[in-house]
């Protein structure tokens, strides 16, 4: 949408569209309300997006780590400009997207996005930035909360800019509280939500996972948050923007859906069970003949009938101890014995083939390089291969969920670092001789 503010008429490339500032934006579709932050005023470079799903959108991007990333990173799978601004090396050293600027994470969190580098430290830096803001509809960070204040980046000073901005804050507990300045990690977050009291054996101590999975569960809260206001201002132009305000401790807690109130409720404390599952049996990780792992939910009344016979334990549905799911999971321990020992009989293959026929859930203990082999994966194209510009063509996830009509795609891996500034820059008019003496200063 091209728009001259200082008229009463916007112009659109759809159907010779016109919009009259006058008219009731509540009467419009969806689709052509116009509101300011919307519109590239002044502001216009190549972007080929992922999808068009979210490609109306231009998000300036300061994450770094993870948690932050990993929100933007669904916008840029579907299409919307992500403009991923990083420090340049001369002016802070150590200070790109994630601790290690070369390892393999880079090429997959930050995928999809366009990389420049500017400092917002210096006071150019930071005029240049806010005059992208101007153009923008969200612009996403995790600092501690204090650091965007020193910065001048808050809410309060981005809106003065652009009264529809939404800032994304993704940090580990929150813009207020008295945890609010505290610098964390995933496995602080997940200690602190109530998620790591639950994990590992039932006699052992508790335990951490191989993978920080609050940092991706609070990038996930996060853009949540961030479609549901750019909704809101869609719907509603008249109204301002806000600031998304997103704990990774609270997005953790959030998951964890039954602990608040059956603790509430109940005053019960969940404890660790190891593989065992506490709501159902048989629940449990067993092993095969071959020395091979799999996981069996039996979880419904059906299914346990059905595994019973696909193992030929049909004796074990005239036993009262196994007649339901509460008695079953009662007296978890005799049953696991008696279906991990009919399992420990058989091959991975030939429980594949048996719990397939009898249809009962049931998984392998998959690796990565299992992952890659499963045909379903492999139908699905769940790994994509994608371009880089330095490692060639690497293989990392598809996008998820799949659209009908406005699919994302992985166009590229994460850019390297200022990859793209003389195109960025030179939207925002700035000439080669600027961008020398810019340079020069370590502003970009």
């Amino acid at each position: 949408v091209d728009c001259d503010w200082s008229s009463d008429v916007c112009s659109s490339d759809l159907e010779g569209l016109r919009y009259n500032p006058a008219q009731s934006a509540d009467r419009l579709p969806l689709v052509t309300r116009p509101r300011l932050s919307f519109l590239r005023i002044g502001f216009s470079m190549p972007h080929i997006p992922a999808s068009s799903a979210l490609s109306r959108f231009r998000v300036l991007d300061l994450t770094r780590v993870r948690a932050g990333p990993t929100c933007v990173k669904q916008f840029a799978d579907f299409g919307a400009d992500v403009i991923k601004i990083e420090t340049p090396p001369e002016a802070e050293r150590n200070d790109g997207m994630t601790g290690d600027r070369h390892s393999f994470d880079m090429q997959n969190l930050h995928r999809n996005k366009r990389s420049m580098t500017l400092n917002l430290k210096d006071p150019r830096g930071l005029e240049i930035f806010m005059k992208m803001v101007k153009n923008a509809d969200v612009v996403a960070e995790n600092y501690r909360p204090d650091v965007k204040y020193r910065l001048g980046i808050d809410y309060e000073s981005l809106k003065k800019v652009n009264k529809g901005i939404v800032l994304a804050s993704i940090s580990g507990f929150g813009q207020d509280g008295p945890y609010a300045k505290r610098p964390g990690f995933a496995r602080i977050f997940e200690s602190m939500s109530g998620f790591t009291q639950i994990c590992g054996e039932e006699d052992g101590r508790p335990l951490h996972l191989g993978y920080p999975i609050s940092d991706a569960v609070a990038g996930l809260f996060g853009a949540t948050g961030v479609l549901a206001a750019l909704v809101d201002l869609a719907r509603h132009p008249e109204r301002r923007g806000q600031e998304i305000d997103c704990s990774a401790t609270e997005a953790m807690l959030r998951t964890l859906e039954f602990l608040a109130i059956e603790y509430d409720q109940l005053g019960a404390v969940r404890t660790r069970s190891g593989n065992r599952s506490q709501y159902a049996a048989p629940g449990n990780v067993y092993q095969t003949a071959d020395g091979k792992w799999a996981s069996i939910a039996a979880s419904t009344q059906s299914i346990f009938e059905r595994l019973c016979t696909a193992l030929n334990l049909r004796d074990l549905l005239e036993d009262e101890r196994f007649a339901t799911n509460p008695a079953r999971v009662r007296n978890y321990k005799a049953l696991d014995v008696i279906v991990g020992g009919a399992i420990a009989r058989l091959s991975l293959a030939d429980l594949r083939e048996c719990f397939a026929k009898h249809e009962v859930g049931f998984s392998p203990i998959y690796d990565i390089a299992d992952v890659f082999d499963d045909p379903q994966i492999r139908a699905r194209q769940a790994i994509v291969t994608v371009p880089d510009s330095e490692l060639g063509p690497v293989r990392m996830q598809g996008v998820v969920p799949r659209f009908s009509e406005t699919p994302g795609r992985v166009r590229q891996a994460g850019p390297a670092i200022g990859e793209h500034n003389r195109e960025v820059y030179e939207a925002l008019g700035l000439t080669p001789a600027e961008l020398d003496a810019l340079k020069a200063r370590k502003i970009i």
